[in-house]
């Protein structure tokens, strides 16, 4: 009996302890279902953001999306740009005005500049325009338009190669300049001191060379050159006949003998001066070197081995043979 008392006793606790259990995980559920709720909807809102990559500042997805889908860059060029052009035109000083306005608009500057004129009084110019390479194709489209194109040749040189090698060269000098400067200041003995300023003179020689020579292809990269002829257009002469007449020969036939005639004063005034020393020569010889040369005597009559010979003497008129009327 007394088992059984003490085998029923613990039923009505038990109960209670499984109640309260039941109690106490009912409502951590219910706390772990709101905690849980609350961080669903974060978890969610994260991945909102993490999907459209909009809304968050630092989102890896957008950042990498741009650079995927950016074009790479360029490295920057350099390019000579020159132009030489042939226009003909009405007025050469008008049209050399208006050059020098459309470059000074596009910011560019006159070189050079030489103006001629030919025996019909054509006048013909020849300048050199510098202007930006922004500016290039626009000046030169105008230049065009200003009267007849008769000539244009343009030529592009890339130096992208010689700026770099050149500014790489320079910061490399630059660099040993200032080692020679480091190792001057703690030289102490003077034999060292000239050695290194001999250095130091060299290299920054070395050093100006190529700042000149970056300045120079600066210059010619960043400014292209045009060279402008402008000549004006020749008169209209009036049509001629093509059939010469009488006064059409005549004009040619007097133009011809003008023209033999000039060439025989050309030929006379050649051989003057040397006509003129052939007689002088002459003259002296007759006047001045003749007379005082010796004569020669007048030869001997001949003789031979008895004696000269007996020159032969006239007959006497009584020997001489009677007329044929004096005969008779």
């Amino acid at each position: 009996m007394r088992t059984r008392r003490s085998v029923r006793r613990p039923a009505p606790a038990l109960a209670a302890l499984l109640l309260a259990a039941a109690l106490a995980l009912t409502g951590c559920s219910a706390g772990d279902d709101a905690s849980g709720g609350s961080n669903s909807a974060a978890d969610h809102g994260a991945d909102d953001k993490a999907v459209s990559g909009e809304a968050a500042p630092g989102g890896t997805g957008s950042s990498s999306g741009a650079k995927a889908t950016a074009p790479p860059k360029l490295a920057a060029s350099h390019i000579i740009r020159t132009a030489s052009l042939t226009v003909q035109v009405k007025d050469v000083p008008k049209a050399l005005e208006q050059a020098r306005t459309g470059t000074e608009n596009a910011g560019g500057y006159i070189g050079n500049e030489t103006t001629t004129r030919d025996a019909e009084g054509h006048e013909r110019t020849r300048v050199v325009l510098r202007v930006p390479v922004e500016k290039y194709d626009e000046v030169l489209a105008e230049l065009e338009g200003t009267g007849k194109l008769l000539d244009r040749s343009a030529k592009a040189e890339d130096v992208t190669d010689q700026v770099v090698d050149v500014e790489s060269r320079i910061t490399t000098q630059r660099a040993s300049v200032a080692r020679i400067r480091e190792l001057m200041d703690r030289a102490t003995k003077l034999s060292d001191v000239v050695t290194l300023e001999g250095e130091l003179s060299t290299r920054q020689a070395d050093l100006e060379s190529l700042l000149a020579r970056q300045k120079s292809l600066k210059d010619r990269t960043s400014l292209a050159t045009i060279t402008l002829s402008l000549s004006e257009t020749p008169v209209k002469k009036a049509a001629k006949d093509d059939d010469p007449g009488f006064v059409d020969a005549l004009a040619g036939g007097w133009s011809a003998f003008v023209t033999m005639l000039r060439w025989l004063a050309v030929a006379f005034g050649a051989v003057l001066p040397f006509a003129a020393v052939a007689a002088l020569i002459v003259l002296l010889w007759l006047r001045v070197v003749r007379p005082r040369l010796p004569r020669r005597p007048a030869p001997a009559p001949a003789a031979s081995a008895l004696g000269p010979l007996p020159t032969a003497r006239p007959a006497p008129e009584s020997a001489q043979p009677p007329a044929p009327g004096e005969r008779d």
